[in-house]
């Protein structure tokens, strides 16, 4: 596979890829490198791919790195305007890599340089160990109460493993891929990342062995996740945290 059928992904014709060439032309790409990732789409290396889009690290006008988002041809979705107008509903919050320009086919993004928090948990080690966990998922969970607050629903944010990414300058959650949020359902970012984190995932496994015995119990958990879930304030908000000893 070119890197030509990767903006057009899995199938297109050569008028249609040249017309995409030029369509990520007019949103200042000066330029895609497929290099540097664990996936890959033949021999061609992208950051990452899924069921509507496939996404590439780029340069724009000014050499600076971002993340390119290609619709796939054989995405249900017409367009990006579904994700686009949920990905500026999180940025108005805060949460989420920034939206820098968008077109019927691409999204350009800030590139998040980092670790999925799975590989990131699992080379934690040394002093300040538990101190630096703490620390990231106060801040993911955060950022999660903030979408519920503004009435956006990640959809996918239990699969903590594929849809956090912990920069590597200084630790800061990130949450991507906002492709399945929706602003109808009723928001459980809080409830659904707090159960992948401290129990029903991989991850939860690993979290436990750091906390060790100051880690609450599952009953304890469930009981404040309960309680947000039935009022999501910021006074039920606190009180899960203070549960989760963050």
């Amino acid at each position: 596979m070119d890197a030509l059928a990767v903006l057009a992904y899995p199938h297109a014709t050569l008028r249609q890829k040249r017309q995409r060439v030029q369509e990520l032309s007019n949103l200042g790409i000066k330029s895609v490198s497929f290099s540097g990732s664990a996936t890959t789409l033949g021999k061609v290396s992208v950051l990452g791919k899924g069921y509507a889009g496939v996404v590439m690290l780029a340069r724009d006008e000014h050499n600076k790195y971002c993340a390119v988002k290609a619709r796939r041809t054989d995405s249900p979705r017409k367009n990006m305007t579904h994700e686009v107008a949920r990905l500026k509903q999180a940025n108005q919050e805060g949460v989420g890599p920034k939206l820098y320009a968008h077109s019927r086919n691409f999204i350009v993004m800030e590139y998040v340089k980092g670790q999925r928090i799975s590989d990131w948990i699992e080379c934690l080690n040394g002093p300040g160990t538990v101190a630096r966990l703490k620390q990231v998922i106060r801040l993911v969970i955060t950022d999660c109460y903030r979408l519920d607050m503004r009435g956006v629903d990640h959809g996918e944010i239990s699969n903590i493993s594929k849809h956090v990414i912990i920069y590597s300058k200084n630790d800061k959650p990130v949450i991507i891929d906002f492709e399945s949020a929706s602003d109808i359902r009723r928001p459980s970012n809080v409830t659904s990342i707090t159960q992948s984190i401290f129990i029903s995932s991989p991850i939860a496994k690993k979290v436990q062995r750091i906390y060790k015995k100051t880690l609450p119990s599952k009953d304890q958990i469930i009981s404040s996740l309960r309680e947000y879930k039935n009022s999501p304030n910021k006074q039920t908000f606190d009180m899960l945290l203070e549960t989760l000893k963050l």
